[in-house]
């Protein structure tokens, strides 16, 4: 059985008044499996973060499903869902998200904390994880006094720590300059080396010539996939831009 399992999975916004709609997820199919890295790609407006938020169970979609490790946690109520998320999700995102009042320590344990975790046991959670991402000299900083490269990783460290069944990653390079993008995307090879599940999504052909497996979204469905074989980064970057090209031209992949 596949780790994650989307099936049929639609979400319709209607306005206010209910006098129109947009669907912006109208039939969405497929699967994620244990330990593989994915990436998802598709224009603005195409789909992808309604997606993700549905992924992350931040919203409740029109219809489908959405499976992780055989639960249905698109039909949780919002007590459970998010407990559910916390214990099984973590989360990378674009701009970081850690609390500046908080020291780099404390924003790592957070999730743990609001898990009712003890201290002791957090305590041996941080250091190997802290230690493996190279950021063990500065957990007691905080994060204005931090470089954007060292707040991604603290982010990644955060989303490690509860031992999630999948990390889900909004344009985690997004805010990054080319020497950071290039040290985040080798830990996550890496990272997804151990075994590590990862779903990313991205505009960047750089971050997604990282994955094993490209999903383009576009006009609400999942239009096409590729998949990386023996690609190097530098051919499987060649083969996503000429996908878009062929996707963005209104052509047939």
């Amino acid at each position: 059985m596949s780790l994650l399992t989307v099936t049929h999975l639609k979400k319709t916004y209607t306005s206010r008044f209910g006098d129109s709609k947009v669907e912006a997820l109208k039939d969405v199919n497929f699967t994620v499996e244990t330990g593989e890295f994915v990436a998802i790609m598709g224009e603005s407006g195409s789909g992808k973060t309604t997606l993700l938020n549905i992924l992350a169970s931040l919203d409740k979609p029109t219809g489908g499903n959405v499976v992780l490790d055989g639960v249905d946690f698109s039909t949780l109520p919002e007590n459970k869902a998010a407990d559910y998320r916390r214990e099984n999700l973590g989360f990378v995102f674009q701009e970081f998200n850690l609390l500046d009042t908080f020291s780099v320590e404390d924003n790592i344990y957070l999730p743990l904390v609001l898990g009712g975790k003890s201290y002791e046991e957090m305590s041996l959670k941080i250091n190997p994880l802290a230690k493996a991402l190279g950021i063990g000299a500065i957990l007691k900083k905080y994060p204005y006094e931090i470089s954007g490269g060292q707040k991604q990783r603290v982010a990644v460290c955060r989303a490690l720590i509860t031992d999630p069944k999948i990390i889900l990653a909004d344009e985690p390079t997004g805010a990054l300059d080319s020497r950071n993008t290039d040290e985040l995307l080798e830990l996550f090879t890496i990272i997804n080396r151990t075994g590590q599940t990862i779903l990313m999504v991205t505009h960047s052909v750089k971050a997604a010539s990282s994955a094993g497996r490209v999903l383009f979204i576009k006009d609400g469905t999942v239009y096409h996939e590729i998949y990386r074989g023996d690609s190097s980064n530098q051919q499987f970057y060649t083969k996503i831009s000429n996908t878009l090209t062929v996707l963005q031209s209104g052509g047939e992949v």
